[in-house]
C-alpha cells in the first residue's frame, strides 16, 4: 500500500485482490448469516465468486494509490440478538479473513524455495509475497477506528449506546476523510510501519517453518 510498483507487480496484485476482497465480503455476510441475519444471503453474497463482491472503481483505485473498497455486504442488524456486539463480530470478521488469508500465502513462500532458478522462478515468490502484503495492508487498514471502516465498529461496540450514535454519525464524512488522508500521504504514514512490521512478522514465521524442512 502506498508504494511504487511496476507492470509485473500490478499484474501480480489483481488476482490477490480478486481473493482477498471475496474473502473478506465472504466472511462477513458468513458470520451475519451466523449470528442470525439473512441479508447476505438474500443479496446471494455468500459465495466466493469475486463478480458477487468487487466493487471496480474500489479496486482501481487499490492497484493505483492503495486506497480502495469492495461492495459493502448489508446487514440488518434487526435480525441479530444482540445487535452492536454482533456487528462488531460482523466487522471483525473481515479483517480477520485478511490475515488468515496471509497466513495461508506466508505457507505458499515454502514451496518456492524449492522452485529450481530460472527466467520465471521468482513470480511465485512474489505472488506469495504480494499475497502476504496485500492482505496484512487490508486487514490493518480495515481496523482503523474511523467510520465506515470494520474497526469503527469494534471500537463503537465498547461505547455507551449515546456515545456510540454519535460516533457512528461520523460515517458520512468518512470516505471524504480517508481520501485526504489518502492524497496527503498521512494514511500512508500511519499503515505503512505496522504493514511493514507485520509482513515481516509472517515472513520469520515462513523462514521460522522452512528450518524444519531444511
Amino acid at each position: 500500500m502506498f508504494r511504487n510498483f511496476n507492470i509485473q507487480e500490478m499484474l501480480l496484485r489483481i488476482p490477490i485482490l480478486l481473493i482477498s476482497f471475496t474473502v473478506h465480503e465472504f466472511f462477513h455476510g458468513w458470520t451475519a448469516y451466523r449470528l442470525g441475519d439473512n441479508t447476505a444471503k438474500y443479496d446471494g453474497r455468500l459465495s466466493l465468486n469475486p463478480l458477487k463482491h468487487i466493487d471496480p472503481v474500489g479496486a482501481l483505485l487499490l492497484i493505483v494509490v492503495g486506497f480502495g473498497w469492495a461492495k459493502p455486504v448489508m446487514v440488518d442488524y434487526r435480525n441479530l440478538r444482540n445487535p452492536k456486539q454482533d456487528m462488531a463480530v460482523i466487522a471483525f470478521a473481515g479483517p480477520l479473513s485478511n490475515f488468515l488469508l496471509a497466513f495461508v500465502f506466508t505457507l505458499l513462500i515454502i514451496p518456492c524455495v524449492f522452485i529450481p532458478v530460472g527466467p520465471l522462478s521468482d513470480i511465485p515468490y512474489n505472488f506469495a509475497l504480494q499475497g502476504i502484503f496485500t492482505n496484512v495492508g487490508l486487514g490493518i487498514f480495515n481496523l482503523l477506528p474511523l467510520p465506515p471502516l470494520d474497526g469503527s465498529k469494534v471500537l463503537g461496540s465498547l461505547l455507551p449506546i449515546n456515545m456510540y450514535y454519535k460516533y457512528m454519525s461520523i460515517e458520512r464524512y468518512g470516505f471524504i476523510i480517508l481520501i485526504l488522508l489518502s492524497f496527503t500521504g498521512v494514511l500512508g504514514m500511519i499503515l505503512s510501519p505496522m504493514i511493514n512490521a507485520a509482513t515481516s512478522g509472517y515472513i520469520f514465521v515462513a523462514n521460522w517453518i522452512l528450518q524444519l524442512f531444511v
